[in-house]
């Protein structure tokens, strides 16, 4: 079993989130933070293989949290999930070295397939070996952590492009580029990118919807 630690600041979302983390196979959760300073004395009592980490924390943020567990060098993962949406949070938890960063709010299938994207790489690391030095083994192991390809477009950010993903996938409507650029805290241009990347290789479709200007609205939906 993976064991988690779930830290939240509202006593209603950790358990909620508790119970969807239950619901995973081959996960249970071992305790339960509602501050930056608990969750790091929990790390410590517990010792689990992932946290599930908010950032909006009522004593110090999640980054700070999760700087504090890469300077003690605590062997534990972090999968990021929050509210805060803006590009340079993300980066901020990318260079902390999370696993993944889901936003709120969010399905049990975006939460399920993040673990289970955890999981897989776990057993990838795990069956790799000492010796595993070939740039596509490598690629693998860490492809197995992301919604979107290793490989990207130029000019097209894999942390941006998974920040995409989440928003496109939790929606129950299809969405505009404009629309899924404001859940996404971007730019309505760059935005665009990577919604027809995504819709180029089968990952969303569009679909043209006609208004009162006669131009037409291309909207995107989540289908894989």
């Amino acid at each position: 079993m993976i064991r988690v630690l779930v830290v939240d600041d509202d006593f209603m979302v950790a358990r909620v989130h508790t119970g969807l983390v239950e619901r995973v196979p081959g996960f249970t959760v071992v305790g339960v933070a509602h501050t930056g300073e608990d969750a790091l004395a929990a790390v410590d009592r517990l010792g689990p293989d992932l946290v599930l980490l908010d950032i909006y924390l009522p004593d110090v943020s999640g980054l700070e949290v999760l700087r504090r567990l890469r300077e003690k060098a605590s062997p534990v993962d972090v999968l990021v999930v929050t509210a805060s949406r803006d590009a340079q949070t993300v980066r901020d938890a990318l260079r902390g070295g999370v696993v993944h960063y889901v936003v709120k709010p969010f399905s049990f299938d975006t939460l399920r397939a993040s673990l289970e994207r955890y999981e897989a790489a776990l057993q990838r690391f795990a069956a790799a070996g000492p010796d595993t030095t070939a740039q596509t083994d490598v690629d693998k192991l860490f492809g197995a952590l992301r919604v979107t390809d290793v490989t990207l477009p130029k000019g097209l950010n894999p942390t941006t492009a998974d920040l995409v993903v989440s928003v496109l996938r939790d929606s129950e409507t299809d969405l505009s580029a404009a629309e899924c650029a404001e859940r996404a805290g971007l730019s309505r241009v760059s935005t665009r990118r990577y919604l027809e990347y995504l819709a180029g290789t089968g990952r969303a479709e569009v679909r043209r919807r006609y208004g009162g200007t006669g131009r037409p609205e291309h909207r995107y939906r989540w289908i894989r």
